[in-house]
Order: structure tokens, then sequence, then C-alpha cells
């Protein structure tokens, strides 16, 4: 393994990350690192990925760089050795066994590169009944529990986004392991494989909920307890023009200013009174019913209520807080969230917008010493961007990612 480093912004600068490109959780985790300030080299197949969206409005593809490299040719997986040869980490998403078949295994690559740390994304696992059968972020939620709490109860479980699976349950959970892995390699000098899963990742997220319901302090149905909608000073609420505030007045100091607020003082005994819960919901409901989420977001501006209007995914950047921490930032004409969390000595930024399919092979051939990455690259051009093609591929390539 080379000593040389590549130069870089951010607590990560000198860390180099090869990411075998997929969908869904490991990209991103692939960003979060690269927004860590990373060197991080996507290796994107001819085509494209499946499920992708345009190349350059792919924002978990910003602070990459990216070659080109078909796996299924005959130097393809030799191009990936050297790569992982030079690398600190390597990440894919691939279905069990299929990085082995591909000759890019974690076995391949320590056998090149000892101290390589192997990051694999999967919904299942590396192993168990499930471990080889497509799934997504969903059908994971919904085998841990997770999703069954989330909703109304009279009603379906509320699917929130991919958020909660992929990107919590998986990508974090990811880097959180590839980082602590990291930290081994460079203290014992021995990689290792990070098996990171959504359906762990996810359990593991409701510690805490499984911790009430053993001590009798949360029931297992939805809409029933303090954090799931069932308290009524802990949920939404809809406003005259149809829009929602979002209430959190757990605290007694916090609920009695949300009452008085609210102009609803006569509700105060209702706070640990479950027998008065429905009463005090429906005035609340029908409280915040006469008047606009601006209004009511003006009557509780400065409070230590806890309230807060609910804003859409255009609103949030132009929130006056969110906006003068800079939470939000503009790069390339797309508005994005900026890199996370904040570094006082390392300060992190959008260096660069999208990756655009094997447009560094040069670059990185040269950063890396790869000479030969360059002169087995010339077949490898991307094909135009097609989504449908991409989803027709979806349920028959038993090379996509299972994440």
């Amino acid at each position: 393994m080379t000593t040389a480093r590549t130069p870089g912004h951010g607590p990560l600068a000198g860390v180099r990350v090869v990411e075998l490109a997929g969908i869904g959780p490991a990209p991103f985790a692939a960003m979060l690192l690269a927004d860590l300030g990373a060197d991080v080299v996507r290796v994107d197949r001819p085509g494209g990925a499946v499920l992708a969206i345009d190349p350059e409005y792919d924002v978990t593809n910003r602070n990459k760089r990216s070659v080109v490299v078909d796996l299924k040719c005959a130097d393809g997986p030799a191009r990936v050795l050297d790569l992982a040869e030079r690398a600190d980490v390597l990440l894919e998403g691939y279905r069990p066994g299929v990085a082995e078949r591909l000759g890019v295994g974690p076995e391949d690559c320590h056998a090149r590169n000892p101290q390589l740390v192997y990051g694999r994304m999967t919904g299942w696992g590396q192993e168990g009944p499930l471990a080889h059968r497509a799934g997504h972020d969903i059908a994971y939620l919904a085998l841990t529990g997770t999703l069954g709490m989330i909703g109304a109860p009279d009603g379906p479980p509320a699917v929130p986004a991919n958020l909660l699976g992929d990107y919590a349950g998986g990508s974090l959970y990811l880097v959180v392991g590839v980082l602590a892995a990291l930290h081994h390699a460079r203290a014992t000098g021995t990689g290792q494989v990070v098996d990171a899963a959504i359906v762990d990742g996810a359990s593991h997220l409701a510690a805490m909920i499984h911790g009430m319901l053993a001590a009798g302090g949360w029931q297992d149905r939805r809409g029933a307890n303090l954090l799931d909608g069932g308290c009524p000073y802990y949920g939404t609420y809809e406003t005259a023009d149809g829009r929602y505030m979002a209430v959190g007045a757990l605290e007694p100091q916090f609920y009695e200013e949300f009452l008085d607020l609210l102009g609803l003082p006569e509700h105060t005994g209702a706070r640990k009174d479950l027998t008065r819960w429905g009463e005090l919901r429906q005035a609340v409901s029908a409280r915040f019913l006469t008047r606009t989420r601006d209004e009511w977001t003006a009557v509780f501006e400065g409070s230590d209520a806890c309230v807060a209007p609910v804003l859409s995914l255009r609103e949030a950047p132009h929130h006056p807080h969110l906006a003068a921490r800079g939470t939000f930032t503009d790069h390339g004409g797309i508005t994005q969230p900026a890199p996370a969390p904040r570094f006082s000595a390392t300060p992190l930024t959008v260096r660069t917008g999208p990756a655009q399919p094997g447009a560094d092979t040069e670059a990185v051939a040269r950063d890396w010493g790869i000479p030969r990455l360059i002169k087995s690259a010339e077949g490898d051009a991307p094909a135009p961007y097609d989504v449908p093609a991409a989803d027709r591929a979806l349920a028959t390539d038993s090379d996509a990612p299972a994440g």
C-alpha cells in the first residue's frame, strides 16, 4: 500500500475511499465520507446505476471523483484491485456473494491490501434466511417493528421516505463502523470487513423504545404513546390554511407556556390525566384551526413552548434560523443540505458538484499512481442516461445493489 496521501479538506483529509457504485445507502455513506474530506473515487458501471437520477443533480455524488470500470470485462476486477491496494476504505452495496463472483470481494482486496477496511452495505445483512433476497427500505423497516410504530392508530403505517431505513439505519451505521474499523486498522495494521445491515441499524435505533416496552412504559401499537402521536401535546395539528404546526411541549414548564399562548389555560391539569387526553386533543385541534400556520408561528415566536411550523422542502432553506446557520447551501445551481456536523479546526464545504461518470479517470490515475487505469478506460464510456432501462434492470440483475 502506498504511503502517499491525497490532499483534501476536513478531518478525513488524506483518507482514500473506493466506492463501487450502487443505489441508496452506500452512495450516501460515501458522500458523508467525502464531505468529511476523504478522497472518494466512485467506480461507476457503464450505463450508470439502477434507479439513478440524472447525474447532474445527484448530490449524493458531490465531493467525489468518478472512474468507469466494467467489472464484467476481463481487466475490470484488476483495475478495482489496483484502486483497493492504494485505498484505506472500500464500500460496496451488492447482494451477498456478488463482489466475490466479480473478483473484488474481501479476500481478493485484502490479498492486495491487508489494512483495507471493507464496508458492506445491504438491507438484510451478509447472512440469514433473507440475505440473498431483493428488498428496499420499506421492507427492512417492516420486519424490524420500526415501520409499525409510525402513523395514526386508525390508519396504515406511515412511510418515512427512505430516510429512516436506508440513511439512518444504513448509511450512518456503515460510516460509524468504517470509521471505527479505520481507527483499528491504523492502530494494528489489520483491516477487516464491516457488515452493515439496515435491519440491524433500524432495530438499533429503537433501543430506547424497546427499553420502555420492557418497562411497561410503551404500548406495542401506533398512536398510543408519548412520542408516536398518541400524546396530544406531542404531535402535529392542521391550521386554518391547511398547513400544519408541530408541537413538542413535553416538560411541565413548556406545556404551561404552550397552553398559555394557545389560549387554553383551563387544560393545565390534563397533562398527566390520560382520561382527559381526548378532550385536550379536541380543544388543541379546534384552536389551531382558528388561525393560519404563519399566524401561529408569530404567536409562538421567541417562546419555549416547543412549537414550530411544518415547512416544505423548498421552504426550509429560507427559515431565518437555518439561513443564519448556513444549514443549506447553493452549489452549481442546486440548493442542498450543507455538510454536517461542524468542526472547529477542519471546516467542511461542498467542494465539487456531483461527480460525472468517468470524468475523473485521468486525475485519479495520476493522483493514485495507476497509469493503466487510463489505458483500460477507453472502452468504458458510459451509455446515455436512461431511467426506464435502469428501472427494468433492477428486478433481473443479480448484481444489483441490495440496499
